[in-house]
């Protein structure tokens, strides 16, 4: 088994992966004030909550769109484990070839998901990542990554409401019961859920038209699961692409 490590600007995603399964996914906040010790007991105390022995990790690999932390993130895991990760960056070996005015800007979380899609669904395909930011990557019918669009992720977009409007309450996200709210909390999560179902369908159509070809349809990241079930489109969820990404990368490169 891997520690696969992805670090996005909110979480920290952590899982054990092999070529058999996913034996977990779990979450810590992403946060600059902590020292690599911190994390390390983070990551440790995930071992131990699951039952794992830092024994059976057989190596590591981190995909970081907070390149500060990195150092820190990659001591963490050698304390605990005793090799350093590999991370996803510059001169890895991806197999993906990418078309885009500089390959190199494309964030390594994006390049990470679209290995995984193409290992898993037949191309063309969109990749939607709901974090911080949504993204929605492209696959070409031939395999090629040939970009995509980033776009305010929920909780960016619904703090952003809230801090900005005095008589707008911050509110949890969670599935409205009908479009037409009653009351302004049920109106800001129909707006801000529906919103975003729609959001994604339209860019969708948008994107099909381009590609001249029904591309297969992915999406992952916490707050997918909440959202692709409203969309008019058949989207499927997979909690852990990313890390079997990681898996993928870890193997062709270790």
């Amino acid at each position: 088994m891997i520690l696969a490590i992805d670090m996005g600007n909110t979480n920290i995603v952590i899982g054990g992966i092999d070529d058999e399964k996913t034996y977990f996914v779990e979450r810590v906040t992403t946060n600059h004030g902590k020292t690599d010790v911190e994390y390390a007991v983070n990551i440790k105390s995930i071992l131990e909550i699951h039952n794992i022995s830092v024994s059976a990790i057989s190596g590591a690999i981190l995909s970081s769109v907070v390149p500060p932390l990195n150092s820190t993130i990659l001591s963490a895991v050698k304390k605990i484990c005793g090799f350093e990760p590999m991370l996803v960056g510059s001169g890895m070996k991806t197999g993906l070839n990418i078309i885009m005015d500089n390959p190199k800007t494309v964030g390594s979380d994006m390049i990470v998901d679209a290995v995984a899609a193409i290992r898993e669904y037949p191309c063309p395909i969109i990749i939607i990542d709901m974090g911080t930011a949504t993204t929605m990557s492209v696959v070409d019918c031939k395999g090629n990554y040939i970009g995509g669009v980033i776009l305010p992720g929920l909780k960016v977009s619904l703090d952003s409401l809230s801090g900005k409007a005095a008589q707008l309450p911050y509110i949890s996200l969670g599935m409205p019961d009908k479009v037409i709210g009653k009351n302004t909390i049920d109106c800001m999560r129909s707006g801000i859920m529906y919103g975003s179902a729609a959001m994604l369908d339209g860019i969708i159509d948008l994107m099909e038209q381009e590609l001249k070809a029904t591309p297969s349809l992915v999406a992952t990241g916490g707050l997918a699961k909440i959202v692709t079930p409203l969309c008019r489109h058949s989207i499927a969820y997979e909690d852990d692409l990313l890390l079997k990404g990681l898996l993928i990368l870890y193997n062709k490169n270790k």
